[in-house]
């Protein structure tokens, strides 16, 4: 248990998470509205907000305005992002970034279980978790003694059906709730200003080879670029395993982290996502602000 100095201030993450419940409508109307192309005032009522509100909102959770977080969203932009993106995952091998030192602008270094760890289905392995605060709603964060080995998303009171998800992964593992041990990981994870190459953050892979072999690639993909399912699957030498690729992305344990959010379809369209399709949207926008902001 850590003493009350040592444990970090999480105020700035439970401001987003307020942020997030207003984003969230907000997002849920444009995606069933987005035809009509509504205006800043009929998105601002659906979200239960004013326009200045939500304007300010905005900044303060994206550091981006309403019209240039949607413009991140629509699909002439994910397909501008595509079209920029086309060689990302080479490009990131030829500069040296396929080794576990930094991969991405979270600055993560990684290792994987054995297959035998996998196939035990955890069994031997302590889990401890927590639940906190983050920009895009109440955040599951997992870890054993080694990394972060997990990281999920709930809805309001969607807290427990969300942990039985995770440990269904691992049915042998020993699961022991300490917030205040997985707390300084959420705030590694989700405050910008704890990206720092002198401190990476530390995730250990339990899955297949396969699945590994994926989640690794997508540990390439740079924040503000996106690729696709086949483009992931010639990456790794596969061509013809698309589908395989998706199911393996599915299955990613460490949302965020390791960014299955980052892959789309080819014709721009975002797809699926397991903890929500508005939660992707989000996390592209809100990605794209941290971008915006360090160009």
């Amino acid at each position: 248990m850590l003493s009350p100095d040592r444990i970090p201030d999480l105020a700035p993450l439970q401001t987003a998470a307020a942020d997030y419940d207003v984003v969230r409508r907000a997002i849920g109307y444009i995606r069933e509205n987005w035809r009509e192309q509504p205006e800043i005032e009929a998105i601002a009522e659906a979200a239960g907000v004013t326009p200045t509100e939500l304007h300010h909102l905005f900044r303060r959770w994206a550091g981006i305005t309403p019209k240039a977080f949607l413009q991140a969203l629509t699909l002439d932009g994910a397909r501008q992002l595509l079209r920029d993106s086309a060689s990302v995952l080479d490009a990131t091998y030829e500069v040296g970034l396929s080794g576990p030192s930094r991969l991405h602008d979270l600055f993560v270094t990684h290792e994987a279980m054995s297959p035998g760890e996998w196939k035990s289905g955890g069994e031997g392995t302590t889990i401890y978790f927590g639940f906190h605060p983050s920009p895009f709603g109440s955040a599951l964060v997992m870890a054993t003694g080694r990394g972060l080995a997990g990281l999920a998303f709930a809805d309001p009171g969607k807290e427990r059906p969300t942990l039985a998800d995770m440990k269904g992964r691992w049915p042998r593992a020993t699961y022991i709730e300490d917030s205040a041990r997985t707390a300084a990981i959420a705030k590694r994870i989700f405050d910008p200003a704890q990206w720092q190459a002198q401190q990476p953050l530390r995730v250990v892979l339990i899955g297949t080879d396969f699945e590994v072999r994926v989640w690794e690639a997508l540990l390439q993909i740079p924040m503000g670029q996106l690729t696709t399912y086949s483009g992931v699957a010639a990456k790794l030498a596969k061509p013809n395993a698309s589908r395989a690729v998706g199911a393996a992305v599915g299955k990613n344990p460490i949302s965020f982290v390791v960014p299955c959010h980052r892959v789309i379809g080819k014709s721009g369209a975002l797809t699926g996502y397991h903890w929500g399709i508005t939660r992707k949207h989000a996390m592209l926008g809100w990605e794209a602000g941290r971008v915006s902001a360090a160009a």
